[in-house]
C-alpha cells in the first residue's frame, strides 16, 4: 500500500499559480478570472496568473476554463520568486489586466 504524504505548511494562504490555456483568451473574458492577469505567449498559449485563495477557489478557476470549452494545457503553483510577470502587491479585488509579452 502506498503511504501519502501531506505537506504541514499553512494551506490557508493565498497561492500563486500560473494557468496556461491553448489560444489567446480575448479581453470579454477578464471578468470571468477576476484577480488574474492574463499574457499572451507567442506559441499560441494565454497564461492566467496571479494568487489563488485556496484550493476551492482554484477548482472554480479551473471550472470556468472548462466551462468556457477551453483546452487547458497546465496549471503550476509557483514560489513568488519564480512566478514570471506576477505582481505581488496587487490587490486581488479589482479585475485582472491584460498584458502582452513581447517574447
Amino acid at each position: 500500500m502506498s503511504q501519502i504524504n501531506v505537506s504541514t505548511e499553512d494551506h490557508h494562504e493565498p497561492g500563486l499559480y500560473e494557468i496556461r490555456i491553448k489560444g489567446h483568451l480575448d479581453a470579454r473574458w477578464v471578468d470571468r478570472f477576476e484577480g488574474l492577469s492574463f499574457t499572451h505567449e507567442s506559441d499560441g498559449t494565454t497564461i492566467l496568473s496571479g494568487p489563488v485563495a485556496d484550493q476551492a477557489a482554484l477548482h472554480g478557476l479551473l471550472r470556468g476554463v472548462r466551462d468556457l470549452g477551453l483546452p487547458l494545457v497546465s496549471v503550476i503553483q509557483v514560489h513568488p520568486k519564480q512566478a514570471s510577470g506576477l505582481d505581488l502587491n496587487t490587490d486581488t479585488n479589482h479585475n485582472c489586466s491584460r498584458k502582452e509579452r513581447n517574447t
